[in-house]
């Protein structure tokens, strides 16, 4: 599932003794980046996890004796108007951030190659709590589907579906993964990669290459799979058409 949005000043706010399962500083450390400041790291965790309830229903969170939340009735406060933060504080609910892995950081290219907008985003990734359900909420998300990795990049390349870059490639990183749990656990034993594509135009083909291709900055690899992308046919494809995802 891809949900996201920006942050907002209140998820930096939340009390984080009294509704997060870790302390500031660890949450902080995992993100592995010194430089930002641990409250702002925090909100990160916050962000996350308020979008994905906002948008799929799904709640990670528990209530004071560990019990699994009433997603239902958090959902239709969330609907209703109240804040976030007064869901968790009306319902005593503490938010499960050992759920959530720091899985990449994209950073969108200095010369903008699709927006004109710019972005700074971190990805998690996490297991849908179980007897919780993904159910989109027809404002910011319309449909909603349970894919494979190929499945999904199958869908994309067909055009019935549309994919981002940074969705395209985190699906390439998953494929290696047959499960679930193998996603968390490779995941937790390295840090979270940052992207910052670099756009060039070649011979008039708008292309995108990553950290480890002969055009870009960094020669080190950072990920999985092509180190560039085209825009051709009307999406984003490796140079070795589909079977490239799989370099």
């Amino acid at each position: 599932m891809f949900p996201g949005g920006k942050l907002d000043a209140a998820d930096a706010e939340l009390d984080p003794e009294r509704h997060l399962d870790q302390p500031r500083e660890l949450l902080h450390r995992q993100l592995a980046e010194p430089e930002l400041d641990a409250a702002r790291a925090c909100g990160l965790y916050v962000a996350a996890l308020r979008e994905a309830f906002e948008e799929s229903g799904i709640l990670f969170a528990h209530g004071p004796q560990g019990q699994a939340p009433d997603a239902t009735s958090a959902g239709e406060r969330l609907r209703a108007g109240t804040s976030f933060a007064d869901v968790l504080r009306d319902m005593s609910l503490q938010l499960t951030t050992r759920f959530l892995v720091p899985w990449s950081r994209w950073i969108t290219p200095k010369m903008a190659s699709v927006s004109t907008q710019r972005f700074d985003t971190r990805f998690f990734v996490a297991a849908v709590p179980s007897g919780q359900e993904a159910v989109h909420d027809n404002v910011e998300t319309t449909h909603s589907a349970w894919l494979r990795p190929r499945q999904a990049l199958e869908d994309y390349w067909e055009h019935r579906i549309e994919l981002a870059p940074p969705q395209i490639m985190s699906l390439v990183q998953l494929l290696r993964h047959t499960t679930v749990q193998s996603v968390l656990d490779d995941t937790r034993q390295r840090a979270p990669a940052t992207i910052q594509p670099e756009p060039f135009d070649d011979n008039g083909v708008r292309t995108i290459c990553y950290p480890g291709d002969p055009r870009h900055s960094l020669t080190e690899r950072v990920m999985h799979g092509p180190t560039r992308l085209r825009f051709v046919n009307r999406r984003f494809e490796p140079v070795d058409g589909f079977q490239g995802f799989f370099a």
